[in-house]
């Protein structure tokens, strides 16, 4: 499965639209007024599905992840040289990125490939591809897809 993941060109709050193949709207995320990123998912219908949380005063960035509102995990970056690298105390997952940090890949806790991130170049706004391997991962991988992005955001 493949999603189109696009960051919307005029908005105060970070917001996105996440497409299918097909170019139908799967997801739209909303950012919200809170202290650090707070990231709102809803599906096509308008229903949240989850929530992207900044923790705040942390030494490294971390984003407690919550479908609806039960609690399933958090992403924090390690600290690394040269290549990016996210821990998630999800199902044995973790992140690496390339040394561009256009370029991830999730794999769970047997080193099997659960998703690939692509970022891709020359668009006015943040543009990813996202192949997920299962498709019953897919609001995981957009949630930790948008987690490692506000992280970025907040180094810009």
């Amino acid at each position: 499965m493949k999603l189109l993941f696009k960051q919307r060109m005029f908005s105060w709050f970070d917001s996105y639209d996440i497409y299918d193949e097909d170019g139908d709207v799967m997801y739209v995320v909303k950012g919200q007024l809170a202290w650090g990123h707070c990231l709102k998912i809803y599906d096509a219908g308008g229903y949240e599905r989850g929530t992207v949380k900044e923790r705040i005063l942390t030494f490294l960035p971390k984003f407690e992840v919550y479908e609806g509102e039960r609690y399933i995990g958090c992403i924090s970056k390690e600290f690394t040289f040269l290549k990016p690298r996210y821990n998630i105390d999800f199902n044995g997952w973790h992140i690496e990125g390339s040394w561009t940090e256009w370029d991830y890949s999730i794999m769970d806790g047997t080193g099997r490939m659960v998703a690939t991130v692509s970022k891709e170049l020359f668009h006015m706004t943040d543009t990813y591809v996202l192949t997920i391997a299962d498709s019953a991962n897919a609001l995981y991988v957009l949630m930790f897809v948008l987690a490692m992005d506000a992280e970025k955001c907040s180094r810009e």
